[in-house]
């Protein structure tokens, strides 16, 4: 395996140059502060021996895009060279598929590996040197490329030998390895390596969910602290060995760090230059069976060639070339996504939302995604937000949920769960990579509510006037047969069954200074739905008096209460008080 995994071999002088190219620009072009907190540069960093070549690279030390991130000085030195083409503020946008897979993968990963602290933005800097952040957002509503980006087979010309592992079931070589999909995993590793992020149940290199979730497993490997600048190195270093390879991650780590910001899919920047001299501008990167003839446009006052000879007699020759000698080549156009068609969002039949506190809502949010002429539109990404101050979440303990529109072109967002806040919730649904007006609904959660009281006791309720009752009142609260729990419930000592009014006289309850109330408010039945009032006390009235508990929702009880003095009898001569 370890020479399987051989540091990457250079191809000529040119590969030579733009990696040199690439290493001092970087150095040329680091603003002060940039490597603050003792962050090595691209000359200090070397591999460490836990990165060695045996270790797997997840690339198999493949080719990766050279281009640098625009230069934060308004006054860049000479030295440095010109910003590569294109680059300027659109280089911080990310298409917005992508850009969910990266986040995802955070929020998984700090959960599974909270020690590890990975930050999206690792994730968007090695996705952006890979695949040019699968080239551009070309990704459908699931996250898979539209059409496979693959390395150069790995054929020990130029680069590292690895002999096909998968039998070329992820890059359709069945002689040598080539590295796959958005993170670039060679199949041996991913074998290992590889997540499903998207659950739908396969582990996909050429999806960017199972991608970047596969790419941030692999960097929190080895119990590595991402946060730490030494196990950092380490982790991108194992990535692809290449002490070039890391100060260009780094480069455009610091870079999306300082800010970034979402972009319809399809509308990315595309990456201009390969570490091994070759061009990344649009398809994949795979490499031809033969070589190539170099094309040279423009070159008009060549003399054109004549049309070949048809082979066999009655077949046509080749139409002359539209385009005049000299003029550049037109672009190749793209067929839109489905997402590049949808118009807008249509509620799906919604009903009204309605929970009580702590439950979960019965109806679920359902969004249709239609074009200008009302055609439903499959496999388009819909993102739903929960809105405003509330701590009412989607059933997984989200606030945002991405799904993917069906056949009908309608996309059902998880269960909604109330949290403890009461109120009107917004959910609002958009569509991702796409500018369109979002569609909001307002869901309703309610206090929580009982519709039956009843005690748990049947022991009469008596006392001697100046005493106290010797029993606790508790009653059990039930919504349509189920506990119900946290149900907020008022007591209080009432003049009559037709006066709810508070009485002034008989039993009562102590507040904290000991003085008697006779209404009881704030309380709450626990989570087995029973509540248990403080003890009673009467003073020196006789009669039978009235307590009566109600709860939100409705639910009402009656309890009657006896004071009476206690039946005389004659003590025995040796009784005395407090024997």
């Amino acid at each position: 395996m370890a020479a399987q995994f051989g540091r990457r071999l250079r191809k000529g002088a040119a590969t030579t140059a733009v990696a040199a190219v690439a290493v001092a620009a970087l150095s040329a072009s680091q603003a002060p502060g940039v490597n603050d907190h003792g962050r090595q540069t691209a000359a200090d960093a070397t591999p460490s021996p836990d990165v060695s070549a045996s270790d797997g690279s997840a690339t198999g030390n493949s080719p990766y895009y050279t281009d640098l991130p625009p230069l934060k000085s308004p006054n860049p030195s000479p030295s440095t060279g010109p910003s590569p083409s294109g680059q300027g503020e659109t280089e911080a946008g990310i298409p917005a598929t992508v850009l969910d897979a990266y986040k995802k993968a955070e929020a998984s990963l700090r959960e599974s590996k909270p020690g590890c602290n990975l930050p999206w933005q690792l994730l968007a800097a090695i996705g952006r040197v890979e695949s040019g952040q699968a080239r551009g957002g070309r990704v459908d509503a699931e996250g898979t490329t539209i059409g496979k980006i693959l390395g150069p087979q790995l054929d020990g010309n130029g680069f590292a030998l690895i002999k096909d592992t998968d039998n070329g079931a992820y890059d359709g070589n069945s002689a040598y390895d080539q590295a796959v999909g958005p993170m670039q995993f060679i199949p041996s590793t991913w074998a290992w390596a590889g997540r499903d992020g998207n659950a739908d149940g396969k582990k996909d290199p050429n999806n960017i969910y199972d991608a970047a979730l596969a790419a941030g497993h692999y960097l929190c490997r080895n119990n590595w602290d991402l946060s730490d600048q030494d196990d950092l190195d380490r982790a991108i270093l194992s990535y692809n060995n290449s002490r070039e390879y890391l100060a260009l991650v780094m480069r455009w780590l610091e870079y999306y760090r300082k800010g970034t910001h979402e972009v319809p899919d399809g509308t990315g920047t595309l990456p201009g230059n390969r570490s091994d001299g070759g061009s990344g501008t649009g398809g994949d990167r795979s490499t031809p069976s033969g070589p190539a003839t170099p094309s040279t446009p423009g070159q008009g006052a060549s003399k054109p060639k004549p049309s070949p000879k048809p082979e066999k007699p009655g077949t046509p020759s080749p139409k002359p070339p539209t385009t005049p000698p000299g003029s550049p080549t037109p672009p190749p156009s793209t067929p839109p996504t489905p997402t590049d068609t949808v118009d807008h969002l249509e509620n799906a039949g919604a009903a009204k939302l309605t929970a009580m506190a702590g439950d979960a809502f019965t109806q679920r949010i359902s969004t249709r995604a239609e074009t200008k002429a009302g055609k439903a539109v499959a496999k388009v990404r819909i993102r739903f937000t929960i809105l405003g101050d509330t701590d009412t979440t989607f059933s997984g303990g989200e606030s945002v949920a991405t799904v993917a529109t069906n056949s009908s072109g309608v996309a059902v967002a998880p269960a909604l769960q109330a949290g403890e806040k009461t109120g009107a919730v917004t959910v609002r649904a958009t569509v991702v990579g796409r500018t369109v007006a979002g569609l909001d609904y307002t869901a309703t959660v309610t206090e929580r509510a009982a519709d039956k009281l009843a005690r748990t006791g049947d022991a009469a309720l008596t006392c001697v006037p100046g005493g106290e009752f010797a029993d606790a009142v508790q009653v059990k609260a039930t919504y349509q047969g189920a506990v119900a729990d946290g149900v907020a419930a008022t007591a209080t000592l009432i003049k009559s069954a037709a006066d709810p009014a508070a009485n002034d006289k008989g039993p009562y309850f102590k507040d904290a200074a000991g003085k008697p109330v006779r209404t009881l408010t704030g309380l709450k039945t626990d989570a087995k739905g029973l509540l248990t009032l403080p003890k009673l006390y009467a003073d020196d009235t006789a009669g039978t008096f009235l307590l009566r508990i109600t709860t939100a929702g409705g639910a009402t009880l009656t309890v009657e209460l006896t004071v009476a003095a206690a039946e005389t009898s004659s003590p025995s001569p040796s009784a005395s008080p407090g024997a």
